[in-house]
């Protein structure tokens, strides 16, 4: 989904599948708003760049909450194609004067894109706290592992815990999760905080091992949520009472979903 100050880009298809769209905008600072749906959407930024440039707009900048191909920060094998690399090369391309991130997947993304501005998560994961100050819950941060905790601990100054995944190392699936301090958790309701979601399964485990520890309530906060945690149990196997996101590339609806604004 794409939009310009504000304005929804209407693109459509032509019969042979190529893109046609209509579009105008008056000089000025013109700001591009890109909700990732899918990479056809990478043409369309493409023409519309090359639209506003030609009609003499220059000021352009680009907010692109969620950065995709950011988990294939790097590459081990010669036939693995380093598709971050090349996905941050053509933003860098459009010359923006300033690309706004959220709460970037890896490093390497931010330091890849040209003048880049990682935009504070602190606001988004403040409203499910909120929401637990406003209940008196008795409430404790969970991170499902190591890399949650450096990320967001120096940024929210609440008592926390955190999980070390155990792997299968030959598949890389988690075979179980071990709390770091188990005795914080009886009788606390638990916030797990995390940056993205795909199906939950890394969730799910993190849940069992805060209830076998005699966690009450749990919620979890996610920046990026993927459409595809329907495929998964978070929603239905009634650990995690409830998530909140935000709509970076969410774009289904449930009563157990609530989006941060």
């Amino acid at each position: 989904m794409i939009l310009v100050n504000g304005r929804n880009v209407n693109f459509t298809n032509f019969p042979d599948g190529t893109s046609s769209f209509r579009f105008s905008l008056e000089a000025g600072t013109c700001n591009i708003s890109w909700k990732y749906d899918n990479d056809a959407e990478c043409m369309h930024l493409l023409y519309l760049v090359k639209h506003l440039r030609a009609m003499g707009i220059d000021d352009l900048y680009l907010n692109m909450p969620y950065i995709p191909n950011a988990r294939m920060d790097r590459v081990k094998n010669s036939d693995e194609v380093f598709t971050l690399k090349w996905f941050t090369d053509f933003i860098n391309s459009l010359n923006f004067r300033l690309v706004r991130v959220l709460d970037p997947h890896s490093n390497v993304a931010t330091a890849l894109i040209n003048n880049v501005k990682v935009m504070d998560v602190k606001y988004y994961i403040n409203q499910p706290i909120q929401f637990m100050v406003s209940q008196e819950m008795n409430s404790l941060l969970c991170y499902p592992d190591e890399g949650a905790a450096k990320r967001y601990s120096e940024m929210i100054p609440m008592e926390y815990v955190f999980c070390i995944k155990h792997r299968d190392w030959r598949t890389g699936k988690i075979e179980r999760t071990e709390l770091t301090t188990p005795e914080k958790v009886a009788g606390r309701n638990i916030l797990i905080v995390d940056d993205i979601c795909s199906r939950g399964g890394t969730f799910t485990y993190t849940a069992k091992a805060l209830k076998a520890a005699g966690a009450e309530k749990i919620l979890l906060y996610v920046t990026h949520c993927e459409n595809t945690i329907l495929d998964g149990t978070v929603l239905t196997d009634g650990l995690i009472s409830h998530v909140f996101t935000t709509d970076s590339i969410l774009r289904i609806s449930h009563d157990k979903i609530t989006i941060c604004k």
